[in-house]
């Protein structure tokens, strides 16, 4: 099946086609004809598995066709046709971004994404100009509701996006002080990872009775032709880790990912500095600058591509030789993404991981996923004692990589191994209330944690425009939207 078999307009067609994508997901697959539809949509899916894609897409579609047989104009403070409530500002902006990118050739719908941590006079102004489209997290919509910048009376479709994560983060209030202000004639799309009693019971009141429902497996294993190894390391020594990494001449071609775009930019600059070829890719460069960062590393002229997970999806490289984690993600599917970007069509590839002491939750619910102890490469130069204690527990193994010969001087620290010893640093991130007690990201969203179970809120790229390519640890097929 392709996206022209979904029976979508041409403006989203040729979007879907600009950004090399023609296979929908198992999810778009099944929900995008049933939203198309005008059905309520109950939806079981987890990060990965194309889920913006599979709400996003029908949703422009069904607010043009609107558009085409009805004035809609736009008041002092714009009419808000379609609301998606996400629980992270990283999530938020991910999934405007993608609105944004298969709405492209859609200009008469427009959108932004509102959101706490931040000064909401841009918001403001951008809710007055008029926008059809609204991205919010509970608390700062709840706020500008209450100060008369957000009107619902014209809502046409609500999408409650991750809603475990919503009622584990403690957001379940605000929700239900939003709902009666949305029109009881709207259609519903409700998305959650898991399915409790409580979920279930939300979904009941947001839903009209016998919703559509539509559930599909996450990514959860990685491919047997990827070697994985952790490098236990001080956030500060990262940078010289990927030098001494890249010393390696078998390492010919290599993708690097980090969380953030400036993140990305800080990399490429310190591997240019060390006169090693290397380019980022990311939501802020333009799409001519992608193409031939692209074509550079493919072609063997850049060695090194950073990217962020967003850009990254949808690439498909040929002998790629390496994928290093510089930070390590935030949602353990996005790490099954990430590493099958190598040892595709039965050759091998190999994954390092660099995880600093507040990456480690990360680790664990990535093995967790997995169901795989990581092996620890404890030989390189910079390894900490500080992190081992707390990331692995039980057994582990000691690798020693096949590295150039001679490794450099431990800078400053003596001769002993000792590291820096085990005591954390000042200012770290304190494990939240999430799964496997994974630490809270400074200002990663509107609220800490205030019920178990839930994860913190921290999406680093989940943002902009993520594609996630074929299905499976070990990628390959045809490249498809998230």
């Amino acid at each position: 099946m392709t996206f022209n078999d979904l029976n979508l307009i041409e403006p989203i067609l040729r979007a879907l086609s600009e950004e090399g994508y023609s296979t929908p997901t198992p999810i778009q697959q099944q929900a995008i004809p049933q939203v198309l539809e005008g059905h309520d949509l109950l939806g079981v899916a987890q990060t990965g598995t194309g889920k913006t894609a599979a709400f996003s897409v029908p949703i422009l579609q069904i607010l043009h066709q609107t558009a085409q047989t009805q004035k809609t104009g736009h008041g002092p403070r714009g009419r808000v046709r379609c609301l998606v409530l996400t629980p992270t500002r990283e999530l938020a902006i991910q999934i405007g971004e993608s609105f944004k990118a298969y709405g492209r050739h859609l200009p008469q719908l427009r959108s932004t994404v509102i959101f706490g941590g931040v000064g909401q006079n841009p918001q403001v102004q951008a809710l007055q100009r008029g926008v059809e489209i609204l991205v919010a997290t509970p608390g700062r919509l709840l706020d500008l509701m209450n100060q008369g910048y957000v009107n619902l009376q014209h809502l046409e479709v609500f999408v409650l996006d991750e809603a475990d994560r919503m009622l584990d983060m403690g957001f379940i209030h605000d929700i239900k002080r939003i709902l009666p202000k949305l029109p009881a004639s709207r259609q519903s799309l409700f998305f959650s990872a898991t399915m409790p009693q409580a979920i279930k019971d939300l979904s009941a009141t947001i839903l009209r009775p016998n919703p559509v429902q539509v559930a599909v497996t996450p990514v959860s294993s990685t491919a047997d032709t990827v070697t994985q190894s952790v490098f236990l390391v001080d956030k500060t020594d990262k940078p010289a880790l990927l030098r001494h990494v890249l010393k390696d001449p078998a390492i010919k071609r290599v993708l690097v990912f980090t969380r953030t775009k400036h993140g990305a930019n800080k990399v490429t600059e310190t591997l240019e500095k060390a006169q090693i070829t290397a380019e980022a890719i990311h939501g802020n460069k333009s799409q001519n600058h992608r193409q031939r960062a692209l074509s550079n590393f493919k072609a063997g002229t850049t060695r090194v591509l950073v990217a962020t997970d967003i850009a990254a999806r949808g690439i498909d490289v040929d002998e790629l030789t390496h994928v290093i984690n510089y930070e390590v993600p935030n949602e353990p599917e996005t790490y099954v993404h990430r590493i099958g970007r190598t040892g595709r069509a039965g050759a091998f590839g190999t994954a390092f991981t660099f995880v600093e002491e507040e990456e480690r939750a990360y680790l664990q619910d990535i093995q967790k996923l997995i169901r795989k102890q990581i092996d620890v490469d404890k030989e390189h130069p910079y390894t900490t004692a500080s992190v081992a204690p707390v990331l692995l527990h039980g057994s582990e193994r000691i690798i020693r990589p096949k590295g150039p010969a001679g490794r450099p001087p431990r800078d400053g620290r003596g001769g002993n191994g000792q590291g820096r010893g085990g005591a954390p640093r000042a200012g770290s991130a304190s494990p939240g209330g999430g799964r496997g007690g994974r630490p809270q990201p400074a200002g990663s969203g509107e609220r800490t944690a205030t019920a178990g179970g839930g994860r913190p809120a921290g999406g680093g790229q989940r943002s902009g425009r993520p594609f996630q390519a074929g299905r499976g640890g070990n990628g390959g097929g045809n490249r498809r939207p998230q």
